[in-house]
């Protein structure tokens, strides 16, 4: 089996970030590798293209996006042991590229992402981040099952 060394482990704020960070620990801790948490948060359209707007707005989107941040590294201290190495990731932009360029710069040996069961007409009509990074990344993707009952 290939070394592990660099972990990305993809999220958005749902109740399945412990689960997924589970796993994460659990291969950390057996090949002393290095956690990376993403999320991904989308691009603002009202500015894309545009000036950047009021002071009142930038403001506004910078402290989210800082709560963000502030949560993301919270789900690192809450589900990730204090022995693993860990760092909280917050980016903007589209989220398969994002995540895809991300696990480049930090030569990610593995990908750990949830996916939604959706019922077959959803999946028929919108394909999945899960299945759109499946079918780009180019190296392991662990796939975890969100049950969202």
């Amino acid at each position: 089996m290939k070394e592990l060394k660099n972990i990305l482990v993809a999220v958005d704020f749902n109740d399945a970030v412990g689960e997924l960070l589970g796993y994460a620990e659990g291969l950390a801790e057996k090949f002393g590798a290095k956690v990376w948490v993403l999320h991904v948060a989308e691009p603002d359209p009202d500015f894309v293209g545009y000036e950047p707007g009021p002071q009142y707005i930038r403001d506004f989107k910078a402290e989210e996006f800082r709560e963000e941040h502030r949560n993301l590294q919270m789900y690192c201290d809450t589900f990730l042991s204090d022995s693993i190495e860990k760092e909280a990731l917050l980016i903007q932009g589209s989220t398969v590229e994002a995540v895809l360029e991300e696990a480049r710069k930090l030569k990610s040996d593995l990908l750990i992402t949830g996916t939604h069961k959706h019922s077959f007409l959803h999946n028929l009509l919108r394909e999945s981040v899960s299945l759109k990074l499946l079918k780009k990344v180019n190296i392991p993707l662990l796939t975890i099952p969100i049950d969202e009952d």
